[in-house]
């Protein structure tokens, strides 16, 4: 159960220590929490849900993504938070109670990887280990006021991890401070160097038929990857979410052909657009984080929006960083970086170079 002491975060808290002591290692002295979707040898991976740890058993191995940060040097203390079956981009949880969001507590924390933004939200880990599959990451690190990075598709292994939809599905990292995301960089693809950042206008129809396709596609594979759980033991799920995954469940796939059409000329397509070293700059979230307990057909309608953007990089494969812009009216602001698939490095050299410029801007702004 989520502990309130710690804005409600944590699942459950253990320690798992680096596999070497050194002092030299690059993360050695730092903590990470991971969200319950990560197997962890020993323990029964949650997915969000009762009925799921409940049918389920513990894990044999850990998942390498968590093995080459322990091996880095740092130190997990917990699993956190997740919505059920990572079919949310809200973060309110029925079960275990919502994760508070550290900069508006009356507003939810994105999701499904909320517990991992509280967290590091909260201070309470130097950074933690989250999934994006629709925005899964990058939504509450925008809700939280903090940096939320969704790798390239397939550039970090998402072996021990629990498949939502695996033509979309990513390890993400989620940081307090730009400078973590060193050790990042070294473990993904890099290009060295920048030439500038693309400006362009984005038509809001072609997006929306871009998230209606991503949607589509991954109900297909949700439904094959777990429609059979769920027709079985019939989970109890919380409002809004079990809508969600009833639908994939009685989802059919006869327009699969024309969606993975889209997927791969928009793919091609924005390649082309942003060539070698483009950038595109987009509002991470088309809104505010919305308020806790809105009614479900509402936040429906505000994950409709959000998917017009978040679809950009989850059709197309591409690595995005979502970066904090402080508050406007008391709420946070956040702004993403979007680049080719494979430039994960040379997108995380840039958001590094520009972090503190946009931090003093910010500053500026607010006072």
């Amino acid at each position: 159960m989520a502990r309130d002491s710690d804005y409600g975060a944590f699942m459950e808290k253990f320690i798992l220590q680096p596999s070497s002591s050194s002092q030299e290692l690059p993360l050695n002295g730092l903590t990470f929490a991971i969200k319950d979707i990560f197997d962890v040898d020993g323990y029964v991976t949650g997915f969000g849900n009762p009925d799921w740890a409940r049918t389920h058993v513990a894990a044999t191995t850990t998942a390498p993504a968590v093995l080459a940060i322990l091996r880095g040097g740092a130190t997990c203390v917990g699993k956190t938070v997740m919505d059920e079956m990572a079919y949310s981009i809200d973060g309110e949880h029925k079960h275990y109670g919502t994760p508070t969001n550290p900069c508006a507590p009356d507003r939810i924390p994105g999701g499904s990887s909320s517990g991992s933004a509280v967290a590091v939200g909260a201070m309470l880990v130097d950074f933690s280990l989250g999934t994006d599959t629709g925005g899964s990451v990058r939504v509450p690190a925008a809700f939280c006021g903090i940096l939320g990075f969704r790798p390239s598709h397939g550039a970090v292994s998402t072996t021990g991890v629990i498949p939502m939809a695996q033509s979309f599905d990513t390890v993400g990292h989620m940081v307090k401070y730009a400078n973590l995301g060193n050790y990042v960089k070294d473990k993904v693809p890099s290009l060295k160097h920048f030439e500038g950042i693309e400006t362009q206008e984005y038509n809001i129809t072609s997006l929306v038929a871009l998230s209606n396709a991503m949607r589509l596609l991954q109900r297909i594979e949700f439904k094959k990857n777990h429609g059979e759980w769920v027709s079985t033991v019939k989970p109890d799920f919380g409002p809004g979410i079990a809508e969600r995954i009833w639908e994939a469940v009685r989802t059919t796939d006869a327009h699969i052909d024309v969606c993975y059409s889209v997927k791969t000329e928009f793919r091609a397509a924005l390649a082309e657009l942003l060539g070698e070293f483009g950038i595109l700059a987009i509002p991470t979230v088309v809104s505010p984080p919305p308020k806790l307990q809105t009614e479900a057909t509402t936040l429906e309608t505000c994950g409709a929006r959000a998917f017009s953007l978040l679809s950009i990089a989850g059709v197309s494969g591409f690595c995005q960083v979502s970066i904090p812009l402080g508050m406007y009216d008391n709420l946070p602001v956040a702004v993403s970086l979007l680049a080719k698939h494979g430039s994960d490095g040379f997108l995380l050299n840039v958001v590094e170079t520009l972090y503190g410029t946009l931090k003093e801007l910010v500053e500026i702004a607010e006072n």
